[in-house]
């Protein structure tokens, strides 16, 4: 026979509330590791940069490793650059080297839960040795000063067969569009256009250009964003030494930034 509930409290039955307690610990439990971004093989162009972009989520939140050949990269030639709180990392290599730097690049992301690895092949070839239709650079950004709230252009085209795709990294991270809320667009041309800039805008603006042949990035630009007053001491900064020379006066379209020697 049950036993009776002493006066003034309620049994609550056993089960139902461990299932009840169950539901509440899962709403709220941890998750193993689950990629959401993966490293591609590449193929590079020796001398150039290479990038490996791995990102999981997961609770708690993963920890991103990179290995190669079974050892934990060291180079000062390698550089990872977290992002999402350590969720995320960018492998970067640079200058690439034939021979050294092929090999298989594994990405392991790690929680109190579990494992995961996903990898991806370097391929690194000579100047002489590029396939036919290999992505060229044939216009990439040029160092801009951008009024503050003004819109700022990052010029990109490319060239290659099959037409190559062209992605942008800023401070060696990949620019994500979709993450502004519609302030920053790639234009089809490839080119980056940022409206209403911001400070946060500031940094080094690399294009990239990639089809079935290989990747080729652009030199790197610097965009610089400022107050008027700052923006109007920059550009003369950056010109002053042309202007000298020159003997003559120079103004500049606040739109683009562009210099305009009359």
């Amino acid at each position: 026979m049950a036993p009776e509930p002493a006066p003034g409290r309620t049994m609550v039955p056993l089960v139902p509330a461990l299932v009840m307690l169950g539901l509440v610990a899962g709403a709220h439990g941890d998750s193993k590791p689950v990629f959401i971004k993966v490293p591609e093989d590449q193929t590079g162009l020796s001398g150039g940069v290479a990038s490996f972009v791995c990102q999981a989520t997961g609770e708690p939140k993963p920890r991103i490793t990179w290995m190669k050949k079974g050892k934990k990269v060291s180079s000062q030639r390698f550089e990872v650059i977290e992002f999402d709180d350590g969720a995320g990392s960018v492998l970067r290599i640079q200058p690439l080297r034939v021979q050294r730097d092929e090999a298989i690049y594994e990405c392991t992301a790690t929680n109190s839960l579990g494992e995961i690895n996903t990898s991806a092949k370097l391929s690194v070839l000579e100047e002489e040795q590029l396939p036919p239709g290999f992505p060229s650079i044939d216009m990439g950004p040029q160092l801009k000063v951008v009024e503050k709230a003004r819109t700022a252009t990052m010029l990109c085209a490319a060239g290659g067969n099959p037409d190559p795709e062209i992605s942008w990294f800023k401070d060696f991270l990949p620019v994500d569009p979709a993450a502004s809320n519609g302030r920053i667009k790639q234009l089809r041309s490839g080119a980056l256009q940022i409206e209403s800039s911001e400070e946060s805008d500031q940094g080094k603006y690399e294009c990239v250009a990639t089809n079935s042949a290989g990747t080729r990035y652009s030199a790197p630009a610097n965009l610089y964003v400022r107050g008027l007053a700052a923006w109007a001491r920059s550009l003369m900064g950056i010109w002053s030494h042309p202007i000298r020379l020159l003997g003559v006066c120079a103004c500049v379209c606040a739109h683009t930034g562009t210099l305009i020697c009359v």
